[in-house]
């Protein structure tokens, strides 16, 4: 029965180590486990901001380029038009010499709006591209702050190269 009754003696031992632990604790290591949860969170929300700002911005970049072809089809409609317009002029004059004519017309028109519209859309992927690379390098810069970050990336990419060539 005096297992389940200890003494006030025993009592006030075990209560003092408790408190000079307590205090240890509460004093030196509470203010950094606190300050290192802060700071990730910190990276966190800050990550978070970063990748809904690239969003936003890839979102631009689309936007953009689907009003560049729009304009490009506008264009390429206009164009047709004018070409069925002086083909039709030509043909009252000449019909065969209007219908090659034309023809010649058409097709360095398509070739033109073909090469505009990937002139276009290389460089909405060269700035998508040019984007993804600054975004991931602000990323890695970010969290390759330390050698600790940089080590432990490095085992990782070794550990998955590995993975893959076996």
């Amino acid at each position: 029965m005096e297992l389940f009754t200890p003494d006030i003696g025993l009592l006030i031992w075990m209560l003092i180590p408790f408190l000079i632990v307590f205090f240890i604790l509460a004093k030196f290591a509470w203010p950094m486990i606190l300050k290192g949860v802060n700071e990730r969170s910190k990276y966190i929300e800050e990550s978070l901001l970063l990748a809904e700002k690239a969003h936003l911005e890839l979102e631009n970049v689309k936007i953009a380029g689907d009003e560049i072809i729009a304009k490009a089809k506008r264009e390429q409609m206009e164009i047709i038009a004018k070409a069925e317009q002086t083909g039709n002029l030509l043909i009252d004059e000449a019909k065969q010499r209007a219908a090659n004519e034309a023809k010649k017309i058409i097709e360095e028109t398509r070739a033109q709006i073909s090469h505009e519209r990937d002139l276009a859309l290389g460089d909405i992927r060269r700035q998508v591209a040019e984007l993804s690379v600054k975004v991931a390098e602000k990323a890695l810069l970010e969290k390759l702050d330390n050698s600790v970050e940089q080590e432990k990336m490095l085992n990782r990419l070794l550990d998955e190269m590995n993975i893959n060539k076996s």
